[in-house]
């Protein structure tokens, strides 16, 4: 059985939320998927659906935009949430200019108050070129923030390249 609080690390296409997937998947639980994407586009919108289509049967969705402290207290024990992803729900709040301290606040005050184990998708973005836009810039720095906020409370960690999981913090079940 996962721990509390797991967070699955990876860059772009790196196979990280396949991983967090499969980790919930063999949990036995019910599964919520607490999806944070928006669907703005055609593509996104197919790209959700190859997701869902390839998550298979037994997920129960719903979708987290900015609010994710709702469903994680409405999960009980016999539950287990994959959070995909915690760089989409920054990108939400950056995007609506909402208080990224406050948010996050509310973030880690909604995971510690969770009776469910979850699982975070998370990108990491701090490995490449200092991006040459003010918001971009303020991207980065608040997803490094959040990533180092999540790793801290997290129980495991564990970076995927390439699809190859590689554990930066506690054991695998």
């Amino acid at each position: 059985m996962l721990p509390e609080l797991t967070l699955v690390l990876g860059g772009a296409a790196s196979g990280k939320s396949a991983y967090a997937e499969g980790l919930v998947a063999a949990d036995g639980r019910r599964k919520i998927y607490l999806a944070t994407a928006e669907i703005l586009d055609n593509e996104m919108r197919a790209k959700m659906h190859r997701h869902r289509e390839a998550r298979g049967q037994g997920w129960r969705t719903i979708e987290a935009p900015l609010d994710i402290s709702t469903p994680l207290n409405a999960a009980t024990n016999e539950q287990i949430v994959l959070l995909d992803c915690a760089t989409m729900w920054l990108s939400n709040h950056l995007l609506a200019e909402n208080d990224m301290a406050e948010a996050r606040a509310a973030l880690m005050t909604g995971l510690a108050m969770a009776t469910a184990p979850v699982v975070i998708v998370s990108n990491e973005v701090g490995m490449s070129v200092v991006p040459e836009n003010a918001l971009a810039r303020r991207f980065r720095e608040e997803q490094g923030r959040l990533n180092q906020e999540l790793a801290a409370k997290a129980d495991l960690v564990v970076n995927v390249v390439a699809g190859l999981p590689q554990v930066l913090k506690g054991r695998l079940p």
